[in-house]
């Protein structure tokens, strides 16, 4: 994984608290105060895609999907660079090939580049997954709380 520059991409001195839930930014994408899970469980971080698309742009391997953002809103078409495909066991135990896209990561001060699978997510409360690779840069989840860095956006109304 390749590690950002910026100060706040180091790991904190001591665990950082959030909550079984929380807002999550992706800059890479424009998309800011997504709804995400936070998954102990799962290794790789995830966001919900439709109408996944391999796309070559200057002769490197982009991948285009759609995604809905936030509730009552209509799904935009997003382009990132693909790291690769890689087999993932999902939820339900069934292995699924999915591309894995690399992006820049916000949640709360913390700023990283990770990977993220896209998955159909349609029958998941939220839209994003963030698993355990993200988590160990310093997080520590209290499965009591959610929220902890505010709410997302649908509730601020």
């Amino acid at each position: 994984m390749v590690k950002s520059r910026s100060p706040s991409a180091r790991r904190p001195n001591s665990p950082i608290d959030i909550g079984w839930a929380e807002c999550v930014d992706l800059p890479d994408l424009g998309l800011s105060r997504i709804k995400a899970k936070i998954d102990t469980g799962a290794a790789t971080s995830s966001i919900h895609a439709t109408r996944v698309k391999p796309v070559a742009i200057d002769g490197q391997l982009q991948v285009e999907f759609w995604f809905r953002a936030h509730r009552g809103e209509s799904a935009r078409r997003y382009r990132a660079p693909a790291v690769e495909q890689r087999r993932i066991k999902s939820s339900n135990g069934l292995i699924e090939l999915r591309y894995v896209i690399e992006t820049t990561m916000m949640l709360g001060n913390m700023r990283w580049k990770g990977h993220m699978t896209l998955a159909n997510r349609t029958t998941m409360t939220f839209p994003i997954l963030i698993g355990r690779r993200a988590l160990r840069r310093g997080f520590r989840v209290d499965c009591a709380r959610k929220w902890v860095f505010g709410l997302p956006q649908e509730t601020d109304r």
